[in-house]
């Protein structure tokens, strides 16, 4: 019998999940895939409003009008779909979008989406007939109608990007101005001769600093980083984290300054949010930060037919995917047997504490930087499948120095793959 698989979510994660069942006919049924909106793409298909649908649902995607990738399109492409070489190195997101069109319709995935349908309820249950342990799917369609179907295996594909993390700041009730989060940013002209407080300096923090200050906004950014050392534009400057918001309106920060600004917006990341799980019934701890306990970084131990793609941070993200993806189309076709539940569980836990025996935070347990070379290597050793060339880790360590040296000009390089080890950079 065809193992039956859902795919919850057609970003890149979804499609890349989808691509693989549908390569394997002779052990896969088609996948039903069930998208949230009327498109697919995830945070890279770009919508300009904020808040909330039409049908009152939350807006998910992120995604600001003129961000460029700050990771080559060379480390970015799924190993197999290799993008447009004409393109530029750091491209515009509305590239990246069409690069996930062009994979959707190169593998035929567009028919198996069932779009503007929201996923209720995942629910494991067992199947009456074979007594088979199974997942039931709850889905509402446009017209609030809903379905209820059984499969074999689910991939949930819905990424971490959509629940924006808010930090408590003691009296932000007091605050006279703007108050919002990165994820409501479209781009920076309303922000134009404004004074601007961000909080937090990762990617996102940075980039938009940097656009507030090209429409001569003047921004403090708020970190707990070292300063960076790099040239910053001068309508930018650093300061330590905001401890609170005083009486009088006033942004107090932990050096003991105090600073008056029109908008306080937090680049401070998301929360993880899986509203159609029930953690307690999988084994699962789902806190703001951390899902755990997750074999692998995706498989719950008591329920090894269930794959969390693509949760882990600072990563290269399709090519992790793809690496997760095949892991687990290796652990449903029977040629990878995974270790007992509590076995499972066991190695995670040891993993996590080494982590915090090293000086770890537990909410920074999920960030992977130079640990993902390994991690896809194992996947790959496990499963039988190629593994990541290492001109992926060469480049994407090129990049990160290149960064650190010129945060605002580094994406005007571009790079050409030589072979699978090498890599050159080459003239715009």
């Amino acid at each position: 019998m065809l193992l039956r698989v859902a795919v919850i979510g057609a970003g890149a994660a979804g499609l890349c999940a989808a691509r693989h069942i549908l390569s394997r006919p002779n052990v896969f049924a088609s996948p039903v895939v069930f998208e949230l909106t009327d498109n697919i793409g995830g945070t890279w298909c770009y919508d300009e409003r904020v808040g909330t649908y039409d049908n009152g649902r939350p807006i998910h995607s992120s995604m600001y009008r003129d961000l460029r990738t700050n990771l080559p399109k060379e480390v970015m492409m799924f190993p197999d779909f290799p993008f447009d070489s004409k393109l530029k190195s750091f491209l515009p997101h509305q590239e990246v979008q069409k690069y996930l069109e062009q994979y959707c319709l190169a593998h035929h995935i567009r028919p198996h989406i069932k779009f503007s349908t929201v996923v209720e309820n995942v629910t494991p249950v067992v199947e009456e007939a074979e007594g088979r342990k199974v997942w039931e799917v709850v889905s509402s369609d446009p017209l609030n109608r809903q379905k209820r179907e059984l499969f074999d295996a689910v991939f949930v594909c819905s990424g971490h990007y959509s629940d924006p993390h808010i930090p408590d700041i003691p009296g932000i009730e007091n605050f006279k101005g703007r108050v919002l989060h990165s994820h409501h940013y479209r781009y920076a002209t309303p922000f134009s001769s404004q004074s601007v407080v961000i909080l937090g300096a990762n990617a996102s923090g940075l980039d938009i600093a940097i656009e507030l200050a090209k429409v001569g906004a003047q921004v403090i950014l708020s970190h707990r980083k070292p300063c960076f050392t790099v040239p910053l534009p001068p309508e930018i400057k650093q300061s330590s984290p905001v401890t609170a918001v005083d009486e009088d309106g006033n942004i107090q920060f932990q050096d003991g300054s105090v600073a008056t600004a029109d908008v306080l917006m937090f680049c401070t990341g998301y929360n993880f949010s899986f509203p159609f799980l029930d953690g307690s019934q999988l084994g699962l701890d789902i806190q703001s930060h951390l899902v755990s306990p997750l074999y692998h970084f995706m498989i719950p131990p008591c329920f090894p037919s269930l794959f969390v793609i693509g949760i882990c941070k600072i990563i290269c993200p399709f090519p992790n995917f793809d690496c997760q993806v095949r892991f687990a189309m290796a652990v449903l076709d029977g040629s990878v047997a995974l270790p007992s539940a509590a076995q499972m569980e066991d190695e995670v836990r040891r993993q996590q504490q080494e982590q915090l025996t090293k000086g770890i935070q537990q909410h920074h347990l999920l960030i992977m930087g130079q640990d993902q070379w390994e991690y896809c290597q194992t996947l790959a050793r496990i499963a039988g499948f190629s593994p990541l060339p290492p001109v992926f880790r060469g480049l994407y360590e090129e990049v990160f120095r290149q960064r650190q040296v010129d945060p605002e000009e580094y994406r005007q390089l571009n790079y050409r793959v030589v072979s699978g080890s090498q890599f050159e950079r080459i003239d715009s």
